[in-house]
């Protein structure tokens, strides 16, 4: 008796796996993202120690200097005041530098290289949309901006923190440097100019210019920020016979007198407004990165013509 076979159902072709883009960008740019980790790591240690030890140390020699008064002789540890303002200034440079090396490398190496080598095209040519191409570059290193620069702020925050009331020369709240990096606005300040340089890679498609391009947009966005900061929020109106400036420890804006020349008016920040600011320049930060993110899909779209972004 023979045995009869049912006819096989012949396999469904398997669907072409999706290239892991995210997985090929980090080990594309593996160079830049030991450069930031190294960066990350040695600011970090550097805050840490002016959180700790380093202010420890600056305030006790200014307690020493002040039990001094008048006495030339007298002797405080006048280093340790001097290692604290100087490597709080180092770590606040490396913080300031962080929006314009975004900037530098998205214009350079992330987009205008790709673009200029032709790899880009490539890669779209090859399963994988020019939406999705840009959507990736623009959302892993945002994720990895974000979180790494935000415990760098936190970091410093905790480091000026520690000085404040303690040290003399510690630097005040409104200071320009301290101010954003010390908050939020320096993680926006970071995301716009990742998109600064984005966008400047892709109108120009060249490496230097597109790094050029990137860094001197992301300094118009900071000075442009730094000039509405003041009227972000409402400042305090104070009035008196005499101009005796702001109280200690505000941000004074404006001092004058009124029209019948009896009065004196001083126009200032207090600390108490320090968070309302820093929240408001935030979020117009963020939204000027929401714009250069959909002017570099808008370039996207007539790069690649108007079809291709769906």
């Amino acid at each position: 008796m023979s045995t009869v076979t049912a006819p096989t159902t012949p396999a469904a072709p398997a669907r072409p796996r999706r290239p892991r883009l995210a997985r090929w960008l980090l080990r594309l740019h593996r160079s830049a993202l030991y450069v930031w980790t190294l960066l990350f790591l040695v600011t970090g240690t550097v805050l840490l120690l002016l959180h700790g030890p380093l202010a420890d140390g600056a305030a006790e020699g200014w307690r020493q200097f002040d039990a001094c008064g008048f006495d030339s002789h007298c002797r405080y540890d006048q280093d340790a005041i001097l290692r604290y303002k100087n490597w709080y200034d180092y770590a606040t440079v490396a913080l300031v530098a962080v929006p314009f090396l975004t900037a530098a490398w998205a214009g350079g190496a992330l987009f205008g290289k790709e673009l200029e080598s032709g790899t880009a095209r490539l890669a779209w040519a090859q399963s994988s949309s020019p939406v999705r191409w840009l959507t990736v570059r623009l959302a892993v290193p945002a994720a990895l901006v974000t979180v790494t620069t935000s415990l760098l702020v936190w970091f410093h925050h905790l480091a000026w923190a520690a000085g404040r009331g303690r040290i003399h020369s510690a630097k005040t709240w409104y200071d320009i440097w301290t101010f954003h990096t010390s908050g939020p606005t320096l993680v926006a300040l970071a995301l716009a100019g990742l998109a600064a340089g984005a966008l400047a890679g892709l109108l120009l498609r060249r490496t230097l210019p597109a790094l050029g391009l990137g860094a001197l947009l992301t300094g118009v966005i900071w000075a442009t920020a730094q000039a509405l900061l003041p009227r972000l929020w409402p400042a305090v109106t104070s009035w008196g016979p005499r101009d005796t400036g702001s109280p200690s420890g505000t941000w004074q804006l404006a001092t004058g007198r009124s029209a019948d020349h009896r009065r004196y008016y001083v126009t200032y920040h207090t600390y108490a407004q320090y968070w309302p600011l820093q929240a408001t320049t935030t979020a117009l930060l963020l939204a000027v990165t929401a714009v250069l993110a959909l002017a570099c899909l808008l370039v996207l779209r007539r790069l690649t013509g108007r079809t291709a972004p769906r």
